[in-house]
C-alpha cells in the first residue's frame, strides 16, 4: 500500500542539538548515517540515563552542528564555533548547565528507544492547531517526515507490526515498526528560540495517550531521498502444519 512520500529528512549528529535537513542520506542498520552519534553526558550521574538532553538544558536546541569537510563543530547560540571535542566546546557547555560534562562519541549512535523515527505531517498539523501553536516539524525531532497520500492525523499508530519500503526496487531500504514514540516536554520547545509552548504536551497527552510518531529497526539498509516513494506491508502469520 503506498501510504506517500518522503517530505523531510533529518539527522541529529550531537543528541538533542539543532538537527540536519539532508537531500539524502544513507540508511544503515544503525540508524541515519552520522546521526546521534556524539551526546552531552553528565558527570556522576547513575540514573541509568546520564546524557544531558534539551529537558535539563533548552538552549541545547539552539546549538548547531557543522560539517567542514571531514570535521564536525558546533556552533553556539552566540555565533562561536568549536569542535565537537574541543575544551572550549565541553567548557561552554558545562557553564551553561552549571555542572561539568563530558562529549561522548559511540560508533553506533546513541539513541533513547530506537535508531530510526517517523512522524507525518498530518499528525504535526493536527497537534499544532490543537495547541493553538504554528506547526513545525522540527519540534518533533524525526529522522523521517512523511506526507501522506490520504491525510490522516496519528495513521502511525495502525503501521505497528509492520513494514515499511522506501522507494521501489526490488532492493528498498526496509524498516520493522516496532513501537510508538511517547513523547517528552522537549516537544514544547522552540526549535528557534528554546521558547517553551507547554501546549504542545498537553495536547499529545489528552488526544493520542502522550505518542506521537512511531519508532523503527531497519532490516534492509539502503539510501533514502526526499520525494520518494513509502510503501507499508502487513505483518502476515503462516502456521505450519503436520
Amino acid at each position: 500500500m503506498l501510504l506517500g512520500n518522503i517530505a523531510a529528512l533529518y539527522r541529529y549528529p550531537v543528541k538533542s542539538m539543532r538537527g540536519q535537513e539532508p537531500q539524502s542520506a544513507e540508511l544503515g542498520l544503525h540508524g541515519l548515517e552520522g546521526d546521534r552519534r556524539y551526546a552531552l553526558r553528565r558527570f556522576g550521574d547513575h540514573t541509568g540515563f546520564p546524557w544531558l538532553t534539551a529537558s535539563q538544558l533548552f538552549e541545547l536546541v539552539r546549538f548547531t552542528p557543522v560539517h567542514r569537510g571531514d570535521d564536525l563543530y558546533v556552533r553556539t547560540p552566540d555565533g562561536h564555533e568549536f569542535p565537537i571535542l574541543s575544551t572550549e566546546l565541553k567548557e561552554e557547555l558545562s557553564a551553561r548547565y552549571g555542572s561539568p560534562i563530558e562529549i561522548f562519541h559511540q560508533r553506533h549512535g546513541i539513541f533513547d528507544d530506537a535508531n530510526l523515527s517517523i512522524i507525518t505531517l498530518d499528525t504535526v498539523e493536527e497537534i499544532a492547531r490543537q495547541a493553538g501553536v504554528p506547526a513545525d516539524v522540527r519540534r518533533f525531532r524525526p529522522n523521517i517526515a512523511v506526507r501522506l497520500s490520504s491525510p490522516a492525523s496519528f495513521q502511525e499508530d495502525n503501521w505497528l507490526g509492520g513494514a515499511i519500503t522506501f522507494g521501489d526496487s526490488h532492493d528498498a531500504p526496509t524498516i520493522s515498526v516496532t513501537q510508538r514514540d511517547v513523547r517528552c516536554g522537549v516537544i514544547n520547545l522552540d526549535p528557534d528560540t528554546a521558547e517553551p509552548a507547554p501546549e504542545l504536551l498537553k495536547t499529545v497527552v489528552r488526544t493520542n495517550q502522550n505518542c506521537a510518531g512511531i519508532y523503527a529497526t531497519i532490516t534492509r539498509p539502503g539510501r533514502l531521498e526526499v520525494d520518494q516513494p513509502i510503501h507499508f506491508h502487513a505483518q502476515t502469520f503462516t502456521h505450519a502444519t503436520t
